[in-house]
């Protein structure tokens, strides 16, 4: 009660607890993106149907890549990865450093703070990728791109229709990865044109199989926690392990089909 203009005013006065700005942001900026109209979504099956899919990451990190190396020579990606400094490699191994933490924090981790990871890594992503665009012709990437989305379609919808059983194809197909990873590094000091050459074969075979496989495996993760709190956090891990597979079939693919500037 106080008094205003000589008569005794009441006034009410309501609390309302406040929230940490980290879960403001992880409820705020999901729903943000989510909700954004794009002509072009990302599906994979019957999962998208949920409103909590997340349709146009590979679009988002294009933007990104784009958007950095508009300029050629002049563009902020020429200007940062050409000057050398730590800040190249910081955004390089970026994407490695939250593609650890949702794999490994899952389980720990909110699913509205999940979203915010996987747009922060799907941007980080695009800038690590716009190195491409100063070395390769927007024409040669461009048809890499088609044929690769081409590929990835042909191989998802096979592993999502396919009555065979891919499951015994996993460890093989990891065991791939390493090998590649392995090989990769190897190469780094080695320099061999044939090294390379056969580290592009092999990795566009072995992650046009994870494609087929991980669709597989994901089509029957749904199945069985379909209605479970664990669907939403499966949705986001299931779109990082496919983008993952059609971002590397692509890179590997490119080293075949595009042409140097």
């Amino acid at each position: 009660e106080r008094e205003v203009k000589g008569r005794a005013t009441y006034f009410a006065v309501i609390e309302k607890p406040g929230q940490a700005v980290a879960d403001l942001l992880a409820a705020a900026i999901p729903a943000i993106i989510r909700d954004f109209s794009w002509p072009k979504s990302m599906r994979w099956g019957e999962a998208s149907i949920s409103s909590e899919s997340l349709k146009w990451v590979r679009p988002l990190t294009g933007i990104v890549a784009l958007l950095v190396t508009w300029g050629g020579q002049s563009s902020m990606a020429a200007q940062v990865f050409l000057n050398g400094g730590i800040l190249p490699c910081v955004i390089q191994l970026a994407p490695l450093a939250f593609i650890l933490v949702m794999s490994f924090g899952m389980q720990r981790i909110s699913k509205p703070m999940l979203n915010v990871l996987f747009w922060a890594f799907a941007t980080t992503m695009g800038l690590s990728l716009s190195t491409i665009f100063l070395v390769y012709t927007g024409e040669s990437i461009a048809l890499t791109f088609f044929a690769t989305a081409g590929a990835f379609a042909g191989l998802s919808l096979f592993g999502y229709t396919t009555k065979k059983d891919l499951s015994a194809f996993g460890t093989f197909l990891v065991m791939g990865v390493i090998g590649l990873i392995i090989a990769s590094v190897l190469n780094l000091f080695l320099q061999s044109g044939v090294l390379s050459f056969v580290i592009s074969a092999v990795g566009v075979l072995v992650f046009a199989g994870l494609t087929a496989y991980d669709t597989q495996r994901l089509k029957e993760q749904y199945a069985y926690i379909r209605g479970t709190e664990l669907m939403g956090k499966a949705i986001i891990m299931g779109a990082l392990n496919l983008y993952l597979d059609f971002i590397n079939m692509f890179l590997f693919l490119l080293r075949f089909l595009g042409s140097e500037e």
